[in-house]
C-alpha cells in the first residue's frame, strides 16, 4: 500500500492528487448580509455547516469571494469573510474573476432578498435581482464560459426581465435554480404525488405579506400540482382577490372550501376559532391552468403560521392534505435542504429540480400583483411555461435538527 505521502512524491502525481481534491469555488452576490437574513441562513451554511438528512454536514464547496450592495450597521458579511477567509470585492466583475480578469469560480449564488430597497405602487419590493444577475451574465460573455447559477426566491417583479434572466441561461448554456425553500422542506405527512396523477383541483394556504411570501405559496403549490398527468403546461388566467370578496369565491366554487378546510385541518398551529373571523385581510390567488387545472392560494394571516396543501384524487374519498413545515426558530433548517441542492447544482453542474417552475411562478405572481392593483381577472398567454418534474419530490425525510439556545 502506498502512502499518502509516498504517492504526493511521485512524481506527475502530486498535481493530480490536488486537482481531485480541490473543492468547487463559489462566489456569493449578496443585496444585504445580516442576522437572520436569507444571506445568513443561506450563505451562513454554505460557509460553516448544517445539519440535514439526520447528520452533520461541512460545506462541500468553497465560498471564495462575496459582494454585497448594501452594508447596514448590523450586517455580517465583514465578520464572516474574515472568518473564513472570503475575499469581499466592490464590485460583481471582480467577485467572480478574482483579479485575473475572467471567470474564476465554478459556481454563483445570488442572493437578492433583504436590503433597503423601494416599494412600488403595487407593493412589489423592487430588489435589483435581475440587475445584479445581468452584471453576472456580462461577466461569462466578456469570459467565454458560464458555470451553475442558483437565485434565491422569485427571479424579478417583471415578467420580462424574468424571461431573459431564464433565456441567457439558455442560451449561453449554464445551470441554474432558483426559487423558495418550501419545495424541499418537511411534509407532514410525507406526500409525495406520483407523477402522472390526474389533478382538477387544488389548494394551498400560507400567511404573510402578498408578494413575498405569497410567492413561497406559489412555490409549495407548484411543487405539487406539477407532477400531475401530462406534466406542466402553463398558467392560462390568474385573479387575486381580497377582503370579503374571498369568502364569497370560496362558496361559489364548491370544490374550493372543502379543500381548504382539509388542507387547514393538517395545520399544528392554527388559532382556534372561525377562519373567517380570525383571519385578518384574507386574500386568494386563482389560478387557471392550461390543461383545465383549478387552483387557489389563499393568504390567511392570523389564523395560520405555516403552509398547507390538499387536492382531491380519483382513487380518494377524502382530500389528500399535508402541512408543509417551516422550522420557526433558528437555525431555520429548512433552508438546509436549499443549501444542499445548491451544492448539488455547483458540483454535479446539473439542477436538482427545474428552474421553469420558479419561472412560472414568478410570472404568475407578477400577473397576480397587476390583478390586485387593477381589481380584475388577467389572462397569461405569455404563461405557457411547458416542463417535466423530477421524478422525486425531494423534500426532506430526516429529523429536524433542534432549535437553538438563546
Amino acid at each position: 500500500m502506498i502512502r499518502r505521502r509516498e504517492f504526493l512524491a511521485v512524481p506527475g502525481l502530486a498535481p493530480l492528487a490536488a486537482f481531485q481534491t480541490a473543492p468547487k469555488t463559489l462566489a456569493a452576490i449578496i443585496t444585504e448580509y445580516r442576522h437572520n437574513s436569507h444571506a445568513d441562513v443561506i450563505a451562513g451554511r454554505l460557509l460553516e455547516g448544517y445539519d440535514f438528512d439526520g447528520r452533520r454536514r461541512q460545506p462541500r464547496v468553497k465560498m471564495v469571494s462575496m459582494y454585497t450592495d448594501q452594508v447596514p450597521a448590523n450586517d455580517m458579511s465583514r465578520a464572516m469573510a474574515a472568518k473564513h477567509a472570503v475575499a469581499i470585492k466592490p464590485t460583481i466583475a471582480e467577485a467572480l474573476t478574482l483579479g485575473t480578469g475572467k471567470l474564476a469560480v465554478d459556481g454563483v449564488v445570488l442572493i437578492g432578498e433583504h436590503g433597503n430597497y423601494p416599494t412600488n405602487e403595487k407593493g412589489q419590493k423592487l430588489y435589483p435581482r435581475y440587475e445584479l444577475f445581468s452584471k453576472i451574465v456580462e461577466v461569462f460573455r466578456s469570459s467565454g464560459r458560464s458555470v451553475p447559477v442558483f437565485t434565491d426566491k422569485h427571479l424579478s417583479v417583471e415578467w420580462k426581465k424574468a424571461k431573459w434572466m431564464y433565456d441567457q441561461s439558455r442560451e449561453l448554456g449554464f445551470p441554474m435554480m432558483a426559487g423558495s425553500s418550501l419545495p424541499v422542506t418537511w411534509r407532514r405527512p410525507p406526500v409525495e404525488l406520483q407523477k402522472g396523477t390526474p389533478l382538477r383541483h387544488a389548494v394551498a394556504a400560507f400567511y404573510g405579506g402578498r408578494e413575498a411570501y405569497g410567492f413561497h405559496a406559489l412555490e409549495a403549490l407548484q411543487c405539487m400540482v406539477e407532477r400531475r398527468r401530462g406534466g406542466e403546461t402553463g398558467i392560462s388566467q390568474v385573479h387575486a382577490i381580497e377582503g370579503p370578496g374571498v369568502w364569497t369565491w370560496t362558496s361559489e366554487n364548491a370544490w374550493a372550501g372543502p379543500l381548504l378546510e382539509s388542507a387547514v385541518a393538517r395545520s399544528e398551529t392554527r388559532k382556534a376559532g372561525s377562519m373567517r373571523e380570525v383571519t385578518k385581510n384574507p386574500a386568494v390567488f386563482v389560478l387557471r391552468y392550461r390543461d383545465g387545472l383549478e387552483a387557489a392560494v389563499y393568504m390567511l394571516n392570523g389564523y395560520l403560521d405555516q403552509c398547507v396543501f390538499a387536492t382531491n384524487l380519483p382513487e380518494r374519498r377524502e382530500p389528500l392534505a399535508t402541512e408543509i413545515w417551516l422550522q420557526p426558530a433558528r437555525p431555520f433548517s429548512h433552508f438546509s435542504a436549499l443549501t444542499y441542492y445548491i451544492e448539488e447544482l455547483v458540483l454535479t453542474g446539473k439542477p436538482p429540480y427545474p428552474v421553469e417552475r420558479t419561472l412560472l411562478t414568478t410570472g404568475a405572481l407578477a400577473a397576480l400583483m397587476d390583478s390586485s392593483y387593477e381589481h380584475r381577472k388577467i389572462d397569461t398567454p405569455h404563461l405557457g411555461v411547458k416542463y417535466q418534474a423530477p421524478e422525486k419530490s425531494l423534500f426532506s425525510r430526516g429529523p429536524v435538527p433542534p432549535p437553538e439556545k438563546v
